[in-house]
């Protein structure tokens, strides 16, 4: 059986392209090219199916969630909060599992940030 490699994009609607792509940089330090060509760290990723009701996402419209990995992720929230983004007041921790916390972007896409354990 054939098997995918791994992620190899996430694309996402934007009513203004060019200004959500420059918060994903400026914001979460998205070292993106001009063709949005980015060389994330090798480490897990996490790929699960949700129940179409939950609430985990935020908002219902939102069928999807980014993660992304983050090696400190109270200096990462402190960072977005300085910048002014919509930032979750909760931190979640699952043993074993590591530290996970919420921000919203420009467009209203809640993503989920992950320190590993």
């Amino acid at each position: 059986m054939e098997r995918v490699l791994g992620i190899g994009g996430y694309f996402l609607r934007a009513a203004d392209p060019a200004a959500l792509s420059a918060w994903y940089r400026d914001c979460l330090g998205l070292d993106i090219d001009a063709n949005g060509l980015w060389s994330p760290q090798p480490g897990p990723t996490v790929f699960a199916a949700f129940d179409a009701d939950t609430d985990y996402f935020g908002s219902r419209t939102q069928q999807t969630m980014l993660n992304f990995r983050v090696a400190d992720l109270d200096a990462m929230l402190a960072q977005l909060r300085a910048t002014g983004a919509e930032v979750a007041d909760d931190i979640q921790e699952m043993a074993g599992v590591g530290r996970f916390g919420w921000v919203t972007d420009p467009e209203g896409n809640r993503i989920e940030l992950w320190q590993p354990a």
